[in-house]
């Protein structure tokens, strides 16, 4: 008989995955020999590091460790669209679970990047819409995700997953991206947080991403009120 510990195969996002673990996007899966590392180890699937067409580069990116979880100014990977796509063909010719994130700063240039990415062979897209780091990034309103998630779904038929912040309003955004034509939502991007130094001045100058073990409550808590309203969509966790 199979060994119930082994027998953990699920299908997500069209994927069939080993396991129903998932790495989420960033900076350990910005690099192919990493992605295929993780695979090795014994992850279902991993997500690629958001790819975006024109990333901000003047930007202070960094990472500041807390005692209770972490804050981060970072945006979306550097390396150049081609060359995530060569990764994409890559990854995709040795039929590895791997979803590509995006993000663009206009729906149709998402929409655009989004046909590229299918081109290649990847089977799962994850859009990466909700990074509130990047400099000037307008409120994430429902219209705004309805917009990007339409603009994706009328350019690709791959399932798609659209990543959000477990923060206020998630409900009314959730649902804007199942009227878009998301396959699913990933719980949860950072939310908004910062922290104060001992001389008295914000960490990293600012309101940044918070992410780390203790926002899990607030992840099921959202996913349990989705529930609870008969949001039906899969909903990946991370």
């Amino acid at each position: 008989m199979p060994n119930p510990q082994t027998s953990l195969s699920v299908d997500v996002l069209g994927l069939s995955m080993a396991n129903p673990v998932v790495v989420g996007s960033g900076l350990l899966t910005d690099q192919d020999g990493n992605i295929r590392r993780l695979l090795a180890a014994g992850a279902g699937a991993v997500v690629t590091k958001t790819i975006h067409p024109d990333p901000p580069r003047q930007l202070d990116e960094r990472i500041v460790r807390l005692p209770i979880g972490m804050l981060n100014s970072t945006t979306y990977s550097k390396r150049p669209v081609t060359r995530w796509l060569q990764t994409l063909r890559s990854l995709a010719a040795d039929d590895l679970p791997v979803i590509a994130s995006m993000h663009a700063d206009r729906p149709d240039a998402l929409g655009r990047l989004a046909e590229q990415v299918a081109a290649t062979g990847c089977r799962a897209l994850e859009l990466g819409i909700s990074c509130l780091n990047e400099d000037g990034a307008p409120d994430d309103t429902p219209d705004r995700v309805y917009a990007y998630t339409a603009a994706v779904r009328r350019c690709t038929d791959l399932p798609i997953s659209v990543k959000l912040a477990a923060d206020e309003g998630v409900e009314a955004r959730a649902r804007a991206a199942e009227s878009g034509g998301a396959t699913a939502i990933t719980l949860s991007d950072s939310i908004a947080g910062t922290d104060v130094s001992v001389t008295g001045e914000l960490r990293l100058g600012g309101v940044f991403g918070y992410s780390g073990p203790r926002i899990r409550p607030l992840v099921l808590a959202a996913v349990y009120t989705l529930r609870r309203r008969g949001f039906d969509l899969p909903i990946l966790t991370g």
